[in-house]
């Protein structure tokens, strides 16, 4: 068949409503797995042992498992999982919610390893010096690191939400209404035809948000190094 202009644009009116869905995924994920990676680079660049032991099994986990796998697992194991510990009934919560946490656990692992090294390209020396002048540990984190660690760690946060993004798309496979669940309804209305419109539409939505946010993150990186 030939491609259609008119059903591309169709298609890409009817998908981008849904795009606020996309980005509240990608959003939550982004300030889970934020959060979920500081505390394991904090296990690791910590002295416990087993807070070390801990925090690299769960990266070495979550690199080893697939998206769509983890995916499946939360949303089918996290219920019995609850139901078991709390007696608390989860099976009729909005498939976001797992979604949402499936990425944040998949995302944690490469947070904490962004985390670990850009705080280790802080010379160790800095920290000490603002300790000595009499600053607070978390004041010497907070004022010395933690600026210069950011800028070492934008690129690849850049990255990091991009793939977020994408690996987002995955979540419509548990009936998460996002661009990529709308895209296949779309499909099954038009009875399986206009396939390459529709997910053209749905590649080119990609790109962008892929474009302005990797933009985005130089934009603001450059603005630091400058401060």
């Amino acid at each position: 068949m030939s491609f259609h202009i008119n059903m591309f644009l169709k298609s890409l009116l009817g998908i981008l409503p849904y795009l606020k869905t996309t980005l509240l995924v990608a959003a939550a994920s982004l300030l889970f797995s934020t959060i979920i990676g500081g505390i394991a680079a904090a296990g690791i660049l910590g002295k416990n042992s087993i807070g070390r032991v801990v925090s690299k099994a769960y990266i070495a986990l979550m690199r080893c498992v697939p998206p769509i796998v983890l995916l499946f697992v939360v949303y089918y194991g996290s219920p019995t999982l609850v139901l078991w510990l709390t007696g608390k009934d989860i099976n009729n919560w909005d498939a976001i919610y797992f979604a949402i946490f499936s990425l944040s656990l998949l995302h944690g692992a490469s947070m904490a390893e962004l985390m670990r090294a850009a705080y280790q390209t802080v010379e160790k020396g800095q920290r000490e010096a603002a300790v000595s002048i009499g600053l607070s540990p978390f004041q010497a984190f907070y004022r010395i690191v933690l600026p210069q660690a950011a800028v070492a760690a934008l690129p690849i946060l850049g990255n990091a939400v991009v793939s977020m993004l994408k690996d987002g798309a995955l979540a419509y496979s548990i009936g998460v209404v996002d661009i990529t669940g709308r895209a296949s309804y779309i499909i099954s209305l038009n009875l399986g035809g206009y396939v390459l419109e529709t997910y053209l539409a749905l590649a080119l939505i990609y790109w962008i948000l892929s474009v302005v946010t990797a933009k985005s993150f130089q934009v603001l990186g450059k603005k630091l190094r400058r401060g």
